[in-house]
């Protein structure tokens, strides 16, 4: 069946942030920033039991529901903090600095994207949010790297209360672009999040990376995709 749409992941494929593995080292730098917000002393001690009861609530549910990052952060600092609708964006934006620090745009980004479109075929970015951010922060990071404009809809998790793999991200995003689910092709880099959740909800998963992973296709850099959509079309 012709591809109608390509969607994307985010993290580490349009734009690289950090791994699984160093994702413990940049929440200790968001809940840093977060206590200076809030006026709280450099203690190093309280700051420990900070982020050994954040790690706890590292976890995601089992059913995937979105577990948004104000009852994140009112379950640490409420006790001693009264988190407002006037005090909790600035909490937001110092929780953010550090994961937006690292941020690497993929230099291929907004060509392949300017190509689909130029070839007539939708996009669409469906991601989710570390500790459950805030879609609109993550649409002024899509703007700061020149992204927004570049597709046809973006959905993030909280925007739809579920966390990819579920299929309620990827749904969404198919009635905004007006396609069938097997009419698009999924593109990102985690073969659980992204690929399973594609294939599970009927898009073609396709994973960017170096290794082959289960029977799912492969391509090792962003171009690769205009290939698998336009087999015809040089790159």
């Amino acid at each position: 069946m012709t591809t109608r749409a390509v969607l994307f992941d985010l993290g580490n494929t349009l734009v690289s942030y950090y791994t699984s593995a160093e994702f413990p080292v940049v929440l200790h730098r968001c809940l840093e920033e977060c206590a200076s917000t809030l006026g709280l002393p450099p203690d190093n001690a309280s700051l420990e039991d900070l982020f050994e009861r954040a790690m706890v609530l590292n976890q995601e549910k089992p059913d995937y529901a979105v577990r948004p990052l104000r009852s994140r952060l009112e379950a640490l600092f409420g006790a001693s903090q009264r988190l407002d609708d006037t005090s909790f964006p600035a909490l937001v934006t110092a929780f953010m600095k550090p994961i937006l620090s690292v941020a690497r745009l993929d230099p291929q980004a907004l060509p392949v994207l300017e190509k689909l479109r130029s070839l007539g075929i939708k996009t669409a970015i469906v991601s989710n949010s570390p500790w459950g951010t805030p879609a609109g922060v993550w649409r002024e990071e899509l703007v700061r790297h020149g992204l927004l404009d570049k597709v046809d809809a973006t959905v993030f998790c909280g925007e739809v209360g579920w966390r990819k793999p579920h299929r309620a991200p990827f749904d969404r995003a198919l009635s905004l672009l007006n396609v069938a689910p097997s009419e698009a092709v999924f593109v990102g880099d985690h073969p659980k999040w992204d690929a399973e959740g594609a294939r599970d909800a009927g898009l073609r998963p396709v994973l960017l990376g170096s290794e082959p992973i289960g029977d799912y296709e492969v391509i090792s850099e962003l171009r690769d995709v205009i290939a698998l959509v336009a087999p015809a079309m040089r790159r």
